[in-house]
């Protein structure tokens, strides 16, 4: 019931809880399971950094797309694709590893567009950056959970906002803000930098920049120039996919195109072979017709001259009529 409103957020699908116990004496391994399916990789994602808590990797990155586990790695989270999933064990064993490995391959798979992962949180700039403070929300109720520093009543998730935060070796925090439009970011970036100034000094280094549909903001105890370079290092990539199949008449029309450059090609290819053989053959026929007649395969060309030698010194008329 705690976790309702943020899953909700999410966009929750549907979910699964199974509880295991020894199944021999003196086994101490035993917990629960949870499985939870989202609408999308966005949702996915949101939901594996509010289960994060502190600790290390865990799972062979080539079988899950994220994983974490607590520092005894009793509590296993990973995500695959639109999936979530949540070991709470009271210890760590071959039974909890075993059963991981073999859920990952039984999970719902992400077809088309629910699999792409959401592009705000790669904004983020990797230099300095604490991978494990990475936070990423589409609610108000998972952002305030997960710590976010801006207010969450004007940050706009009813316009569909989504937020990513995280933390750098200064200590400082970084937050993006991705709106639909450029129109409802300028108009909430004003609303922004008003509630974090009414903070005050506990805000820290407070400097905002909006590209675009895009808001960074740093606060907490940053050096000036380290959180102005931040902010400004932040840069809006445009990226585009297309899943939907061409229409029939497009590839129709493709076809044709095709076949009639490949028509061409063939007719001009033939042609210009049909003119070679011709040429080759009027050659060589022409040279046997010679040869049968007694003379030279080759000749020289033969040229037509007029003999005016018989009237020299005469004077030419032009024949009359």
């Amino acid at each position: 019931a705690a976790d309702a409103p943020v899953l909700k957020e999410d966009g929750l699908k549907r979910f699964a809880r199974s509880e295991y116990v020894p199944q021999t004496k003196g086994a101490a391994e035993s917990g629960t399971l949870t499985v939870y399916q989202f609408v999308d990789a966005s949702g996915a994602i949101a939901a594996f950094d509010y289960f994060k808590k502190p600790g290390r990797e865990h799972l062979d990155p080539r079988l899950v797309d994220q994983a974490a586990c607590s520092r005894d790695c009793t509590g296993v989270l990973f995500r695959s694709g639109k999936n979530v999933v949540r070991e709470d064990f009271n210890s760590h064993g071959d039974t909890l590893d075993f059963i991981a490995h073999e859920l990952i391959e039984h999970l719902p798979k992400a077809l088309g567009t629910t699999g792409i992962s959401p592009l705000l949180p790669s904004l983020l700039p990797a230099k300095g950056l604490d991978a494990s403070s990475v936070r990423y929300a589409l609610g108000p109720v998972g952002y305030q959970a997960m710590g976010g520093v801006v207010p969450a009543q004007v940050v706009g998730f009813d316009k569909s906002a989504e937020t990513a935060t995280a933390k750098y070796r200064s200590g400082g925090v970084l937050t993006l803000v991705l709106y639909p439009t450029p129109q409802i970011a300028g108009d909430h970036e004003r609303e922004i930098e008003s509630a974090v100034r009414q903070i005050g000094a506990t805000a820290g280094t407070v400097v905002l920049r909006r590209e675009g549909p895009l808001v960074a903001l740093t606060t907490g105890p940053w050096v000036a120039t380290d959180a102005k370079n931040m902010v400004e290092g932040v840069h809006l990539r445009s990226e585009v996919s297309f899943d939907k199949p061409m229409p029939l008449e497009f590839h129709t029309e493709l076809r044709k195109t095709y076949t009639l450059l490949q028509s061409i090609a063939i007719f001009s290819g033939v042609g210009a072979l049909a003119a070679v053989v011709l040429g080759l053959s009027l050659g060589f026929g022409r040279a046997g017709i010679r040869v049968l007649q007694g003379k030279p395969a080759a000749t020289e060309p033969e040229f037509l001259r007029i003999d005016l030698r018989g009237i020299s010194g005469k004077r030419l008329r032009a024949p009359k009529g």
